[in-house]
């Protein structure tokens, strides 16, 4: 089992309709920062977002959030977790310094507690040049001291591997990469590949969406109607099909009296890697929180794996995910 604990997102999504369509009351604020303070104080040691979580006059607000409740959070507590962004590639943010604009006002919105800058997905596919050029842009801040740490997401296990060297050259780790991990992600060689990799080099490896969208944690006699048209075009392809995985997951959720979730959350973490989960609210942050307190068994772990090798239908993949 791996002792590695859980991470929180907070994207957009994360604090649904309201905040995306800039209708986010006082009331929201509140309940957002005890989510956040009861996840931290509960353990959860790394906290995940990006500058483009929100659009348009919310583009970088879920990091504004964040450095909002990050003032308010005792020093001696921030020592212990990991404040960690993602920074887009967009075809504009071009060349070395393509990034320093972008590093500068997250920065900014963070209050100065970024401890780690991810590039937050791979170039590889269609702007190879680009990749390399921004990241070793960030070398130049790590190198400068205004970064701590750096990570990657979405890059595969050859561009890791060839990234990773490339930085080792210049004497700068890659601390971290973050992908797509979980029992609706399809089985893959390049999943142990990226697992080894990160284990020979040290490097921590983060799950994203370690509950397929909310899929997993749905109980295998309900079909809920999800709010968003291409959530429900997900959902009514994907539940029919997992019924099998979702009714295992139930039965060992029984014997601990736990969640699904937490179910799903301790697969990820039997793997090896840390999940970050999108919390909403306290009772969600105290069942990510209840995750740490119990361990599948090995017995578990591989009918787990089993059924979903046998699993019909699978999340979409990362379109920008490199080799």
């Amino acid at each position: 089992m791996s002792k590695k604990k859980i991470g929180i997102g907070f994207g957009t999504w994360a604090w649904g309709n309201k905040l995306v369509w800039g209708y986010k009351s006082e009331t929201d604020d509140i309940l957002l920062k005890k989510t956040f303070f009861d996840a931290i104080d509960g353990g959860l040691d790394l906290v995940d977002s990006a500058d483009s979580y929100g659009t348009g006059s919310l583009f970088g607000q879920s990091e504004k959030l964040i450095g909002d409740f990050l003032e308010e959070f005792p020093k001696r507590k921030l020592k212990k977790i990991t404040i960690a962004t993602k920074l887009a590639p967009f075809p504009w943010r071009i060349g070395r310094n393509g990034l320093n604009k972008a590093f500068q006002e997250s920065n900014r919105r963070l209050k100065g507690n970024m401890t780690r800058v991810q590039l937050h997905w791979s170039t590889f596919r269609y702007a190879p040049w680009q990749e390399e050029q921004l990241l070793n842009g960030l070398g130049d801040l790590y190198e400068k001291g205004l970064i701590k740490e750096i990570g990657l997401s979405n890059t595969g296990p050859k561009r890791l591997h060839f990234l990773y060297q490339k930085m080792k050259e210049r004497g700068i780790k890659i601390n971290s990469i973050q992908m797509q991990l979980s029992l609706l992600t399809k089985p893959s060689l390049e999943d142990e590949n990226i697992k080894n990799i990160c284990a020979e080099n040290k490097i921590e490896y983060l799950a994203y969406s370690p509950l397929g969208l909310g899929i997993l944690t749905i109980p295998p006699n309900k079909s809920p109607k999800n709010t968003t048209f291409l959530r429900q075009k997900l959902f009514q392809r994907i539940l029919p099909k997992t019924i099998e995985l979702r009714k295992l997951m139930n039965n060992i959720a029984k014997k601990y009296s736990a969640s699904q979730a937490q179910v799903a959350l301790n697969w990820v973490r039997s793997h090896g890697a840390k999940p970050i989960v999108g919390i909403r609210n306290p009772s969600q942050a105290k069942d990510a929180i209840s995750a740490l307190n119990w361990s599948l068994t090995k017995s578990e772990k591989e009918k787990l794996d089993f059924f979903r090798s046998k699993c019909l239908a699978n999340m979409p993949q990362n379109p920008f995910t490199s080799p």
